[in-house]
């Protein structure tokens, strides 16, 4: 019979194996729901169809795809440019942070003008009130990137203080998107054509990315400072 401690260490590794594959696989999950929902928007929307048919389909590319992407590009485990270098994968997240605002800024440009030509009040939802909060909050979290990629700019923050700030900053400004998107889907827009099973399964999208990204963005900063 094994020592008890031999016992014990092997316990620990199997324990973290499974973890390691689950996580592996949540984040292999949020890949493939995040580029489903936002194709499933755009089929459901039909962009050029009319100006309004570019909103859903340009704040689901920014919120569910291009942000989900973005903020996986740092796990250990999900991400899809693990052979680059720390420094690469930082300005990877950093195009595709600012692909997602310039998305979100230019739908949120567009229903503007619809609402405008249809003559109809501006943030009468919390679907647009939510909308603008994660876009405004989306542009300050860029600005604060920049100070991350050049921390000579700042030079009186400690970078780890910094890096913790912006992390933590910017899984709120994704769960503000996710929450834009969920009451974009009560919208009368989206459950006059989605219904029944469908509809849930669709709400259940930005849940399970949000779900996966607070797993992997805390892990992947606790990955970091073990590293460090």
């Amino acid at each position: 019979q094994p020592p008890a401690w031999l016992t014990m260490a092997l316990s620990v590794e199997t324990e973290s194996h499974i973890y390691r594959a689950l996580r592996t696989a949540s984040g292999a999950a949020a890949h493939l729901v995040a580029l489903g929902f936002t194709i499933f928007v755009a089929v459901l929307a039909r962009p050029g169809s009319s100006l309004f048919s570019w909103h859903p389909v340009l704040m689901s590319l920014a919120f569910s795809f291009l942000m989900t992407e973005a903020l996986l590009v740092f796990s250990p485990e999900s991400s899809l440019l693990r052979s680059l270098s720390r420094k690469g994968r930082a300005r990877c997240h950093w195009v595709l942070q600012l692909l997602a605002l310039l998305c979100a800024l230019l739908g949120l440009g567009l229903v503007i003008l619809h609402k405008e030509q249809l003559g109809k009040a501006h943030l009468a939802t919390w679907h647009g009130r939510a909308g603008l909060l994660a876009v405004l909050w989306a542009g300050l979290q860029c600005s604060g990137g920049v100070g991350l990629l050049y921390p000579k700019l700042l030079p009186r923050w400690p970078l780890s203080k910094l890096k913790l700030y912006h992390a933590t900053s910017g899984l709120v400004g994704y769960l503000l998107g996710s929450a834009s998107l969920l009451l974009g889907m009560c919208s009368l827009w989206f459950t006059a054509t989605v219904t029944g099973g469908a509809w849930y399964l669709a709400v259940l999208c930005p849940v399970v990315t949000s779900l996966v990204i607070m797993n992997q963005v805390s892990n992947a900063y606790l990955y970091r400072k073990r590293i460090q």
